[in-house]
């Protein structure tokens, strides 16, 4: 089950002014769930977007970053389908993601290019376009401002719960709604984007700071979570920002303004991708990896990632058993130049575990595994190096995870 995530109640999640949802089952992989999401945007909404930078990139990948790039018309619509990712299916998919946003534009009286595509599911099978065209009609005439809580649901694959959040600030005076949701379980590494992410806001802003905010929100986001270390062809993570808010347009990145939104935004798209790491498949820790103390944000990450994709200490973790040295194996192999092992700490929480290159004099196994025990645990490197350091956030390796990736299709 997922890791300490609360029950989402659909009425903690607030309409966004200038955009509404629409829901339908079309049927792609499995009869009865929603998998068909429509999202319309009024024509003042600028809009930000990052994708994987997976080579392999599926075909509505392609085509979305084309139409953000070539189009000088406003973004209308958004389309997402689960159950399949049209990815590794040439130029076909390339067709069926175009067909897709041009049967949806034709209904809302647009153009094709103002039409955004996003799908998510098995790789390399034909896209069932004849279901998602026959699905577009009923996911338009469900559009509701107040439908969050469905979207959530309907772009999940192998998610347990939907991931969804609303947050409300004040700006000159005047409320400024945030809203998203994001999908993601497996096949998660951070190279954004790491999943299917949608984050909306009625705030008013320009489009070059709406650029940096997203930006710097994937950094200290989604681009600091990993299940398993596999980077999706699919993924992207997506702003948009109505401009529906009554108060002032901001374009003053030096602006009181500027950093209320800019932290707000980041601290929605933080807990989406924590709660993503939360519902990794078959997890049953949380856990956090604090690199502390290197000469470089880079060399701190490469630790970090380096002990957060190592099998063998997700599943020392998964069977509580502090066989830490593990994790100093993970350290070693980080390839950090000039490491000094003998200048490193390791710590479980508050638990000092390593120092001077061995095992801590007042470390004990009854110490370690009792946090090992826990639901949420922090590992803690110090490199006594310099100043840098980078977060990641984890979770262990199950039985289950095995059992969900070898029966994924069936």
């Amino acid at each position: 089950m997922p890791v300490n995530i609360p029950p989402l109640l659909p009425e903690q999640l607030l309409p966004v002014k200038g955009l509404s949802l629409g829901i339908t089952t079309a049927a792609i992989k499995q009869l009865k769930r929603k998998d068909l999401l429509v999202m319309v945007l009024d024509n003042t909404t600028k809009i930000s977007a990052v994708f994987t930078k997976n080579k392999f990139c599926a075909a509505p990948v392609l085509v979305a970053k084309k139409h953000l790039e070539d189009s000088k018309l406003a973004v209308r619509a958004l389309v997402i389908n689960t159950g399949n990712a049209n990815a590794g299916t040439g130029d076909e998919g390339i067709e069926h993601a175009h067909t897709t946003c041009s049967e949806l534009a034709r209904i809302l009286n647009c153009q094709a290019q103002q039409v955004l595509p996003f799908s998510t599911g098995v790789i390399m099978e034909p896209l069932p376009i004849d279901k998602i065209i026959t699905g577009l009609p009923a996911a338009v005439a469900n559009l509701r401002e107040d439908n969050w809580f469905a979207a959530s649901q309907a772009i999940m694959t192998t998610d347990i719960v939907p991931k969804a959040l609303s947050k409300q600030i004040n700006i000159q005076g005047k409320q400024v709604t945030i809203s998203g949701i994001s999908k993601g379980s497996g096949m998660i590494h951070p190279n954004m984007a790491t999943m299917l992410g949608f984050v909306a806001t009625d705030a008013c802003v320009s489009k070059i700071l709406l650029d940096k905010i997203i930006r710097s929100a994937t950094e200290d986001s989604f681009n600091c979570i990993t299940v398993d270390g596999d980077t999706s062809t699919n993924d992207a993570f997506v702003l948009m920002a109505t401009g529906c808010a009554d108060h002032d347009e901001i374009s003053n990145q030096d602006s009181i303004e500027f950093k209320q939104l800019q932290l707000a935004i980041s601290e929605v798209a933080v807990e989406l991708a924590k709660m993503i790491v939360r519902d990794g498949e078959g997890a049953s820790k949380f856990i956090t990896v604090k690199v502390e103390a290197g000469k470089t944000k880079d060399e701190c990450a490469k630790v970090a990632y380096a002990i957060s994709h190592s099998p063998l200490v997700k599943t020392a973790f998964f069977a509580s058993d502090p066989n830490l040295g593990r994790i100093l194996a993970a350290i070693g192999y980080a390839d950090i130049e000039d490491l000094d092992v003998n200048a490193v700490q390791l710590y479980l929480d508050d638990l000092l575990v390593a120092e001077h290159g061995g095992r801590a004099k007042t470390y004990t196994e009854a110490a370690g595994q009792q946090i090992m025990q826990q639901s949420e645990i922090m590992v803690r490197v110090v490199l006594n190096r310099g100043q840098a350091s980078k977060t990641v956030w984890t979770c262990d390796f199950s039985y289950d995870y095995v059992k969900i990736n070898a029966d994924y299709r069936t």
